[in-house]
């Protein structure tokens, strides 16, 4: 037991999932909508029942693991806390859905399969690749501001510049023809944004999958294509990809373009346009940061603290074991909310302050340990890149409009953001 001498080994919630309801906010998408309250709601948590046994309508019991040193436990214990088989909190309707379709990506796998499906894309995000890669970067990033200094000094953010910049990066690095990034951009916002209105396909929750099929459909054809007439793209290296001397199954080679689309894309758009948002909230560091573009490394690590796109990932206990002094059962599900840990008191001096300079900065937006973000080095030089074009030519910008964010439980940020600004040419 801990926790201001609170006992919470018996600790539940059972309710409808409002902001109120504790840590039933963790599995209500609106949630995410309104951070204010969502982040007093967790702060309330992690003072008292950090490890909660969360029962909410629509979704199987799970715990709510809110604490940075729990979170960490649980990631370093990879063997113990196991992906497979429910990586991603999702309603048991869409559980078994998943299921039934045999969706495997990099995120459902645990030991030597992901180990071994894990090193197919490696080399791709190793430092000597992403060295090749920064000048097309550099290119991209100065497109994308351009566009927005044509835009006659205002845009929704979100919309006109940050989902098309690294949409743009991932689907080059995949070997995806231009033409086709509409329809990767349309389909990757529907996977990822199927708790939200505005994003998902439709109302009835079978549409999800029909946007999974069709994304597995696009890549069945391009690993065809691939597998003709194999080409210097990562779709060429997945398409002819072979584990112990035989090529992946359709399963497995579709699953691991769509994590490759999805995770390469939604993450960093949502960190760069919470980082613009960070910025213009706070002047200040705005102003600090332009006037010194060698703190973008650390200012970088703060916009992805402060945003934390992907909200939470989910472990089952492969056996009896506890967790902050909480029994847990083995074949129980546990929510690690990043979200949480990354506001966490106990590791973040003044965690709710923006702060640029921010030195040590331990935020877990990544993860931690053997399934480490695999393309995060190349969603930070993404960010260093377009920060380092855009902000000595923006003269001014504040908000045009109210923001807007996504509903969620897995990955989300802004998907609106109208701005106002001027800037040179």
């Amino acid at each position: 037991m801990r926790g201001n001498g609170v006992s919470f080994v018996n600790q539940r919630i059972v309710g409808d999932g409002t902001v109120g309801d504790g840590t039933g906010v963790l599995a209500t998408p609106t949630a995410y909508k309104d951070e204010e309250r969502l982040h007093a709601a967790l702060a309330r948590t992690r003072a008292t029942a950090p490890v909660t046994r969360v029962e909410v309508p629509s979704y199987r019991p799970f715990w709510a693991v809110v604490k940075h040193a729990d979170v960490m436990a649980v990631e370093r214990a990879h063997q113990l806390f196991t992906n497979w088989p429910r990586p991603v909190l999702m309603t048991a309707e869409s559980d078994e859905m998943q299921a039934a379709a045999g969706v495997r990506t990099l995120i459902h796998m645990d030991g030597a399969q992901h180990r071994v499906m894990r090193a197919i894309a490696t080399d791709w995000f190793r430092p000597k690749a992403m060295r090749a890669m920064e000048v097309r970067i550099e290119e991209l990033a100065k497109h994308h501001v351009d566009r927005m200094a044509a835009a006659g000094g205002e845009c929704d953010f979100v919309s006109e510049v940050a989902v098309n910049y690294p949409l743009y990066v991932i689907m080059s690095l995949l070997g995806v023809p231009e033409s086709d990034f509409p329809k990767m951009l349309r389909l990757t916002q529907e996977l990822v944004g199927s708790d939200d209105d505005e994003l998902k396909r439709s109302e009835p929750a079978d549409e999800t999958m029909n946007a999974l099929l069709e994304m597995f459909e696009y890549f069945s054809a391009l690993t065809a294509s691939r597998r003709e007439n194999p080409t210097a793209d990562m779709a060429s290296a997945i398409a002819n990809a072979r584990v112990d001397g035989e090529p992946l199954s359709d399963i497995e080679t579709m699953s691991y373009y769509t994590i490759i689309a999805t995770a390469g894309h939604d993450t960093t758009s949502s960190c760069i346009s919470g980082g613009l948002r960070a910025l213009i909230d706070h002047p200040d560091q705005r102003h600090a940061l332009s006037s010194d573009l060698d703190l973008l490394p650390q200012a970088t690590e703060e916009m992805i603290r402060w945003v934390t796109p992907v909200k939470a990932f989910m472990r089952t206990a492969a056996e009896d074991t506890e967790v902050g002094g909480v029994p847990i059962a083995a074949g129980d599900s546990l929510l690690l909310s990043y979200a949480s840990a990354n506001r966490d008191e106990d590791v973040f001096e003044n965690p709710f302050t923006f702060d640029i300079g921010r030195d040590p900065n331990n935020h877990v937006a990544f993860g931690f340990g053997v399934h480490f973000c695999l393309g995060a080095g190349l969603a930070r030089m993404e960010m260093k890149k377009f920060f380092a074009e855009l902000l000595p030519r923006l003269n001014s910008v504040e908000l045009a409009g109210e923001p807007e964010l996504t509903a969620t439980t897995f990955v989300g940020g802004l998907k609106h953001l109208p701005i106002r600004y001027t800037m040179a040419t």
